[in-house]
């Protein structure tokens, strides 16, 4: 539980993280209902992870009809990125807000939570006026990186949509 202050009321979050627990089928999905917005993360690291993200897509749309929802890449500071940019296409073909980020640099942890909350309100000018709570960097973010990573998505956000997934997710 997190409250944050938005004129003229606080704003309170209630975050359930569902990781880990696919094998437990409908029980995860309890989780879901009532939900207000969502967050779909995926490890950058881990192809399987992705290639999940349409299963959690079509089980949570089925639930929570039409709410916010925001894909997140994480681990992106890592090096051994095995989904990249160009690959990274359902948020494009969902309408879908999407995010890098990296938990262990804290590297764009806050831009998934304030897209959600400006949605949510209806303000895009709302802004955080404080951090989140956050743990310290385990992990800088190295400014060439940050470019790098900047450069990729800009070519893959300009870069057509395949026909078909690509064929490294089928």
């Amino acid at each position: 539980l997190h409250r944050l202050l938005h004129q003229p009321r606080p704003i309170k979050l209630s975050l359930w993280d569902t990781a880990g627990q696919e094998k437990l089928g409908g029980l995860r999905e309890g989780y879901y209902i009532g939900a207000n917005a969502a967050i779909l993360m995926f490890d950058v690291t881990t192809r399987i992870t992705y290639k999940n993200v349409p299963k959690w897509y079509k089980d949570l749309t089925r639930i929570c009809d039409n709410i916010p929802i925001v894909l997140v890449g994480n681990k992106v500071d890592q090096k051994d990125r095995k989904v990249k940019a160009r690959q990274i296409t359902f948020h494009r073909k969902r309408n879908l807000q999407y995010f890098d980020v990296s938990a262990k640099s804290n590297y764009q942890y806050e831009k998934p939570f304030l897209w959600i909350l400006r949605t949510l309100t209806g303000d895009p000018n709302l802004y955080l006026v404080e951090a989140l709570a956050l743990q310290p960097s385990e992990i800088p973010m190295d400014p060439n990186h940050i470019a790098t990573l900047a450069q990729e998505w800009n070519e893959a956000n300009n870069a057509p949509l395949p026909d078909e997934e690509d064929e490294d997710f089928k």
